[in-house]
């Protein structure tokens, strides 16, 4: 790994964030199916789509940039996953495991946010504005869809999940 300069730094990210998409497109499904609330099942199956609008500009900015796009691993967002699956194997009520959804869905929003934020910071200070413009827009839907998630915990799940088993 040769990080000599904010520019290789910047691509090395862009191929970690690259396989971090990789891998939550995959966890996506998995997910809507394990969620009771309707309201989140949806919240995860729209996300999963534009999760494939973010690989599609991921890959548009190396074009720009003359790379090939190819996945640095991501033990991040790998953990993070990780932690998500081994609560869905716990034994929870419904409205219980979809509060516990929602907690893992947003370290990973939280991850992507200050991820696409370092990017979008860093393609600035390197001139790439259109990149940087791309990078903004991801940003700005990670941020909404992180809000969302607040949005359904805080006006439904959070709630039936304190009334169970207290």
């Amino acid at each position: 790994m040769n990080l000599h300069s904010l520019h290789n730094l910047y691509v090395l990210e862009l191929h970690t964030v690259y396989d971090a998409e990789q891998q939550i497109i995959k966890a996506l499904p998995k997910m809507a199916d394990a969620a009771s609330s309707a309201e989140l099942k949806k919240a995860f199956q729209t996300h999963r789509d534009e999760t494939q609008l973010h690989i599609n500009r991921l890959e548009e900015i190396f074009e720009m940039h003359g790379e090939s796009p190819k996945s640095s691993k991501c033990p991040g967002i790998e953990g993070i996953i990780k932690e998500g699956n081994e609560l869905l194997k716990a034994h929870a009520d419904t409205a219980v495991r979809d509060a516990a959804l929602i907690s893992a869905a947003q370290r990973v929003e939280h991850f992507e946010i200050a991820l696409y934020g370092c990017l979008r910071t860093w393609a600035e200070q390197l001139g790439f504005e259109r990149a940087a413009q791309v990078l903004q827009t991801t940003l700005r839907e990670e941020e909404e869809a992180d809000r969302l998630l607040t949005s359904i915990a805080q006006s439904r799940v959070n709630i039936e999940a304190a009334h169970h088993g207290a």
